[in-house]
């Protein structure tokens, strides 16, 4: 019962961490970074500034923590992948299950453009520009370790995981970039396909 108890508590905690970061991303491509404080994303996700200050030290860790999410679930991804798999054949599917956190990948059918321009803003945010730094070196640093296991290197001497680590958080950036901008709108599945699929084939030039 008390291992019952314990894996609720922590269930209702990662939820509570979701629902304060989807929040503040929510209010902040309507509203603007400038125009959001603390007091509403923890309105928003229906708790107290007291629990928001439990989880996020500022808006802008709330807001990348979903950054930090996502590194971690492509991470044990890769970790959950058929040994004997190519080493990029593993990583394409790891960053495809673990990219949309287990929520469907955007409809590009029917593009919410408002919402697409809030996204293109928050993300050239400035003052979030550190706190996406932070996130993406944590990132790396999570994905060279599942690296590493995968194939049998040291992350403190060899270069090779740190630097699929280091052009996978490129490639992620450009998936993302490519999804914002892309005119017609294309599928962040198919952008990220394409993406990882280059990368596989060892980065040939285009004909």
């Amino acid at each position: 019962m008390d291992t019952d108890r314990a894996g609720l508590r922590e269930r209702k905690k990662r939820e509570t961490r979701i629902a304060l970061s989807w929040a503040a991303i929510r209010l902040t491509v309507e509203r603007g970074f400038a125009n959001v404080r603390i007091e509403d994303i923890a309105a928003e996700a229906g708790v107290s500034t007291r629990t928001f200050s439990n989880y996020f030290g500022s808006k802008g860790e709330a807001i990348v923590a979903r950054h930090h999410d996502r590194a971690r679930a492509i991470a044990a991804a890769l970790r959950d992948r058929p040994a004997g798999e190519p080493i990029w054949v593993a990583i394409t599917q790891a960053a495809l299950d673990g990219f949309a956190l287990g929520e469907p990948m955007p409809d590009p059918g029917a593009p919410d453009h408002s919402w697409l321009a809030g996204l293109r803003l928050m993300v050239a945010e400035p003052a979030l520009q550190s706190e996406f730094q932070k996130a993406g070196a944590a990132a790396e640093a999570e994905f060279a370790l599942a690296v590493a296991e995968r194939t049998g290197t040291d992350p403190a001497r060899d270069v090779y995981p740190r630097l699929v680590a280091g052009v996978v958080g490129a490639a992620l950036n450009v998936v993302t970039q490519q999804w914002l901008v892309a005119e017609p709108a294309q599928s962040l599945d198919g952008i990220l396909r394409d993406v990882f699929g280059r990368l596989a084939a060892g980065l040939p030039a285009p004909h």
